[in-house]
């Protein structure tokens, strides 16, 4: 089998939280998450765009060998685990999730797929001479499998909102208290004021004896124009929201032991890109936006951007995701009557079905059963993709 094949296989992908399996199969090769140093990253929503921008800095800089370790992907596994930019070959990851696959079986751990796709990454990172690791969390942070990580250059934490209750509770301060297991004794670690879970995570951070890093920087964005300490500068992410991940990736840069120059910083914010997160495109003349808001919170940030900068413009408005999201929490912040407003129920395991909509959104919400279709014809000056980064991924595999 090819390494989706054995990640998709039954017995492989579900959610199995814990350190000790992971601990196991790292040992048994030699603990290559101990070859490198890394910069670990948790929350609920702006983790994705938080790694790419400090990655983007320190490829401009050229003086490390940078890795990255992200998930979901949109087209492919490969897509996950990237040295210098540059994505593991399909030839390379199936060899080495061959032969982690080969080595589970062995030891009778029965790894999941996050938890062998985290070793896969471990072990590129060592073979590649890697010098720091951008690794981001899959769910949580206390029992993830990246947390095995003894002690980080810098663990950050994102926005905490809700999201995956059922697994890490349902309450703000339960939630951030499982993000707040990636902080290590002696390790920097940085999170911002305005976060939901501030008190929970500052509290964390002294208890377990992190160095906390205070926010420092004044950084305002608005029409992909950033204001760092009162400079502008050009930054390709759009989104006022992305002030935050942006002065967390600037606070995590600033604390490492080399200093990086201005010049070099505004190269990488003028550059920068993270595909389908709010990414406006122009596919075959169609203006498109693109977003993977798959929590009510990813839902009020798209929200308040179409209020602000898309007003009185027709839209179509193309919503799927999985039937474990809070689907009408998002709706409720999402859904507009003046937009020709469509469900896609897409081909994924736990795809929320059309027929499990609650009727107040039926009588409201159109089924389409071909996006594409949908996206060539003339009746809208702006088509809206949001949901799933699954749907996403599978409505563009190949198009663009």
């Amino acid at each position: 089998m090819n390494a989706a094949e054995i990640l998709t296989s039954k017995n492989k992908f579900h959610i199995k939280l814990g350190l000790e399996r992971m601990e196991i199969i790292l040992k048994a090769f030699n603990n290559p998450e101990n070859s490198f140093e890394c910069i670990h990253i948790a929350g609920t929503n702006g983790k994705g765009s938080t790694c790419t921008i400090m990655e983007k800095i320190l490829l401009e800089d050229k003086r490390k060998v940078i890795g990255k370790y992200t998930s979901p992907h949109l087209f492919s596994y490969t897509e996950r685990i990237s040295v210098n930019g540059e994505n593991i070959s399909e030839v390379e990851l199936n060899q080495i999730i061959s032969l982690v696959n080969k080595k589970d079986a062995e030891l009778n751990l029965g790894l999941t797929e996050f938890e062998i796709l985290t070793t896969a990454a471990f072990i590129y990172f060592k073979k590649k001479n890697v010098d720091i690791a951008i690794l981001e969390t899959g769910l949580g942070g206390r029992l993830d499998a990246t947390n095995v990580i003894k002690k980080p250059l810098i663990s950050v934490i994102t926005s905490v909102s809700f999201d995956h209750k059922e697994r890490l509770g349902d309450t703000i301060e339960k939630i951030a208290f499982e993000k707040a297991g990636i902080l290590k004794k002696g390790s920097i670690c940085t999170f911002l004021k305005t976060n939901n879970g501030f008190e929970t995570l500052k509290n964390e951070a002294i208890k377990k004896g992190a160095i906390f890093i205070e926010d420092d920087l004044d950084v305002i964005v608005e029409n992909n124009i950033a204001k760092i300490n009162g400079e502008d500068f050009e930054f390709n992410l759009n989104g006022d929201f992305q002030k935050e991940n942006l002065k967390l990736a600037l606070l995590a840069i600033n604390s490492l032991d080399f200093k990086i120059k201005k010049e070099t910083i505004k190269n990488a914010l003028k550059n920068v890109s993270w595909r389908f997160r709010m990414d406006k495109i122009n596919y075959k003349g169609k203006n498109l936006l693109i977003d993977s808001c798959h929590n009510p919170d990813g839902a009020r940030v798209l929200a308040e951007y179409l209020k602000k900068y898309e007003k009185n413009k027709k839209i179509k408005f193309i919503f799927g995701c999985l039937k474990n999201k809070e689907y009408e929490k998002i709706l409720d912040t999402i859904y507009k009557p003046e937009f020709d407003f469509c469900f896609y129920e897409f081909n994924y395991p736990n795809a929320l079905k059309y027929e499990n909509l609650d009727e107040k959104y039926k009588n409201k919400i159109r089924e389409i059963k071909n996006p594409m279709f949908e996206i060539e014809q003339n009746d809208y000056e702006l088509c809206i993709l949001a949901g799933s980064i699954y749907m996403l991924g599978k409505i563009f595999k190949d198009k663009i």
